[in-house]
């Protein structure tokens, strides 16, 4: 009997779900509702137009006629002569994308007199960038609609010996082409700039903290940023009330730090009075090893910083370690590996571990520091 009882339940059961399924179904039939989005569209045809706009020359160049760009729009041509070390040219000109089709460059291409430049002859200034500096390079977005706007400086060196003087004048043909393709996933956007400052260190500074600069974390409001290395000497020539040949540098991606380097310039007096070092300015890029929050190293005792050999080159190239090692010194095994080179009026130092130093040897230096900090002091 108790079988019989469960078994007739059951059937009871799925007879319930069924007609709770008939009134569900009736429902949605009963209550219905046609709803009609009606339109049209039209497909344009795209277009594809990028062309030079806006030619203007830079107050202090010298007297020229201005550049003039051809009737296609593609080509900006300019004739100028610099008489004497010091004289420049620049201008500046937008590359417009005025079509419905993003581009982007695909060829860059630098010629003198017909033949793609590997180097300039040692009188000769000439870079074609952005306008913020940055290198006009493969892959850089332009998006219809918007504009870029290049930079053109050809100069006649300020700092060169009497034996860099060319004896005739001279014809140089400079050519410089890019070429834009449409754009596809191999698209980017130009890099931010780099940015320059001279921020001195403070203790006691808690916002931001030291005063100073810091990778990885966005670059402070309050620490002035300045566009070219000119401008941070003379800034911290400024501040200091002296001539100090230092400075950093640092990389911006959407307002955060991702890079920085401490840059010092080795000048033509300092070159003249110590045999084998060269005149020029020079880059040592730091990395942030050590976690000061919790006092913890990110790296172990046997880390090699991927820059440590870069930045050992370049300060054997300034001074002129090939010749005189007796200015430098390595020692140190692991993080704690270090290469340094000094002579009267400038030092500079590069570590295993991510720090790098520059310094006058007279008190003032600037650093960029394990903790990914970078400030000067003077």
């Amino acid at each position: 009997m108790r079988y019989s009882y469960n078994k007739n339940k059951r059937k009871l059961n799925y007879m319930i779900l069924i007609i709770m399924i008939l009134v569900i179904s009736i429902g949605y039939a009963v209550l219905s509702t046609n709803l009609n989005i009606v339109g049209s569209s039209q497909i344009n045809a795209p277009t594809w137009d990028i062309h030079f706009e806006n030619v203007s020359v830079a107050s202090g160049s010298v007297t020229a006629s201005t550049p003039t760009i051809d009737t296609n729009k593609t080509t900006v041509n300019y004739s100028v002569t610099l008489s004497i070390p010091g004289d420049y040219y620049e201008f500046t000109v937008d590359a417009v994308n005025a079509g419905t089709i993003d581009g982007m460059v695909s060829i860059v291409s630098n010629k003198l007199n017909g033949t793609e430049i590997t180097t300039l002859p040692s009188y000769l200034e000439y870079k074609v960038t952005y306008e913020d500096g940055v290198d006009i390079a493969p892959n850089h977005l332009l998006e219809a609609g918007t504009s870029e706007k290049y930079k053109v400086h050809v100069g006649y060196k300020k700092d060169i010996s009497v034996s860099d003087i060319p004896s005739t004048a001279q014809t140089l043909n400079l050519t410089f082409s890019v070429t834009y393709v449409q754009s596809d996933s191999n698209a980017i956007a130009k890099p931010e700039p780099y940015v320059y400052t001279v921020n001195k260190y403070n203790s006691s500074a808690t916002n931001p903290k030291y005063n100073a600069v810091w990778l990885n974390q966005t670059f402070p409001t309050s620490i002035t940023k300045y566009q070219t290395a000119s401008e941070a000497l003379s800034a911290i020539k400024t501040a200091s009330s002296k001539d100090i040949p230092l400075y950093l540098k640092h990389k911006l991606e959407n307002g955060i730090v991702t890079e920085s380097y401490v840059e010092f310039v080795v000048t033509e007096e300092m070159a003249q009075a110590n045999t084998g070092m060269v005149a020029g300015t020079y880059t040592l890029r730091g990395e942030k090893t050590y976690d000061i929050d919790t006092s913890t190293w990110l790296v172990d005792e046997r880390y090699i910083s991927p820059y440590y050999e870069t930045n050992k080159e370049a300060i054997k190239t300034a001074f002129g370690y090939a010749t005189n090692p007796s200015r430098c010194r390595e020692s140190g095994t692991g993080r704690s590996s270090y290469f340094t080179c000094s002579v009267s009026g400038l030092n500079a130092y590069s570590r295993a571990n991510g720090y790098v130093y520059a310094s006058d040897t007279g008190g003032s230096n600037c650093y960029v520091g394990t903790y990914g900090s970078s400030s000067c002091d003077w």
